[in-house]
């Protein structure tokens, strides 16, 4: 295995020097409850989504400590003799269950939990985090723009905003979310996303004339394409652009401009000039704000860059990965929590449900269970929609989850759930979460 194929170095050093202190003193092999969650929801939002589940699954397949891996933790004596042996074989043989991928979270919510032994667990911290963390923030901004653009659709263009990798998990992302198409073609390669793109100013600038730009780009795509209009002049650029496609030319696209009168007086036109059902397309830095301003106007559809594929100010969710309950030296099951301030966390194996009523979401309702044998059952909360799900069940990875069919599964998961949100939840000012996180014991 070489180290373009292996991700175990994804890994932060203490988690390693960790496993490496408990090979020694004979912890390693306790089992183990570790959660993943957020304390809080960042920049005063109300609801998140949850998204990276399947790109994780997917990872860590290829969690292997291979020759190079092993060479580079050896040469820097990072561990030991004793742990290069472990991590040589390592395979995560453990368990995984979580909220689906789509699903919407809160404060508290136990997204992820993994169980093992201390040494197959610890080190997946950061990958864990590193996901969802990103992820997550990618959909939750994506599902408050689709919040905002209502049927209109949405479109991903932010690849050149992130890094190369981040770009294609941003698509992934935000096409869960609510978003229709994306312009990275990783993406659509590998995700199974739609792509879209057609020319960008370069080739307006290109060319000895913008008429002549515009002939090319349509002998090329044909009358559907979408022509950008804002090179030099738009209203010359609309009249342009109708004069050499004609009334049956698909769209035009903005991108510069106070948007809510230009996107006005560009469908004026259009119409004086018979081209009633040309689309227009908006772009400029929009954001769930800016989309939300244009809810009154003449507009047809978004492209959103920087803003979606950076959490829209909110570039991660802020989620913990925090051991909540292992075993002691005689086999025992003991609830273990951080108490630190602002930092606490709640001890214990959880199992967590939705309560709705009339199918509108009223509570996160998350069970603690003080004995560790097996997790509360949904037939207790018969009004609730149990949110845990099987993702490795002994160290095999439901397929389900992988893949375009995966990426397919959880966007009709999120529109599914996205319904059951109160109508306070829909809001975009900074708010308290839309639904209260309530602990019982089970």
């Amino acid at each position: 295995m070489t180290a373009a194929e292996s991700i175990a170095l994804h890994t932060d050093r203490y988690e390693l020097t960790m496993l490496d202190a408990a090979l020694r003193d004979g912890t390693a092999q306790r089992r183990c409850v570790f959660e993943l969650f957020g304390r809080r929801l960042p920049g005063g939002r109300r609801f998140g989504v949850v998204a990276g589940t399947g790109r994780l699954l997917a990872l860590l397949r290829n969690f292997r400590f291979g020759d190079d891996e092993l060479r580079f933790l050896r040469d820097e004596r990072i561990v030991d003799a004793a742990t290069l042996r472990y991590l040589e074989g390592y395979r995560f043989a453990g368990s995984m269950r979580g909220y689906r991928e789509g699903e919407l979270y809160f404060p508290g919510s136990p997204i992820l939990t993994v169980e093992g032994t201390f040494a197959e667990a610890v080190i997946l911290e950061t990958l864990a985090l590193s996901v969802l963390n990103h992820d997550s923030a990618v959909a939750t901004a994506a599902a408050r723009m689709s919040i905002a653009a209502g049927d209109r659709p949405l479109a991903e263009m932010g690849s050149r905003r992130a890094g190369e990798r981040s770009a294609v998990a941003a698509a992934r992302a935000a096409f869960i979310a609510g978003f229709g198409a994306t312009s990275n073609l990783e993406a659509g390669r590998y995700w199974g996303i739609p792509t879209m793109g057609t020319a960008a100013h370069a080739w307006t600038l290109l060319h000895d004339s913008e008429e002549s730009a515009f002939r090319a780009q349509i002998a090329t795509l044909g009358t559907g394409t979408t022509l950008l209009v804002d090179t030099y002049d738009i209203r010359r650029g609309v009249e342009t652009a109708i004069r050499v496609a004609g009334t049956e030319l698909g769209g035009v696209r903005i991108d510069s401009g106070d948007l809510p009168t230009v996107a006005a007086q560009v469908r004026a036109q259009l119409d004086e000039l018979g081209a009633t059902g040309t689309r227009i397309t908006v772009t400029s830095d929009l954001d769930e704000y800016a989309i939300a301003a244009l809810a009154a106007s003449p507009v047809d559809s978004y492209g959103v860059g920087t803003s979606v594929v950076t959490g829209s100010g909110t570039p991660t969710a802020g989620m913990v990965y925090k051991l909540t309950a292992r075993q002691s030296g005689d086999g025992a099951w003991i609830a273990v929590a951080k108490a630190s301030t602002d930092k606490a966390s709640k001890g214990g194996r959880k199992a967590a449900f939705r309560t709705l009523d009339r199918g509108t979401a009223t509570s996160e309702l998350i069970a603690i269970s003080d004995g560790f044998e097996e997790v509360e059952s949904a037939a207790r909360h018969p009004d609730a929609r149990a949110l845990h799900v099987p993702l490795v069940v002994d160290g095999e990875i439901d397929t389900a989850f992988e893949g375009p069919a995966g990426v397919l599964a959880a966007r009709d998961h999120h529109a599914l759930v996205r319904e059951e949100l109160p109508v306070r939840a829909l809001a975009l000012s900074r708010s308290d979460p839309a639904i209260p996180t309530v602990y019982v014991e089970a």
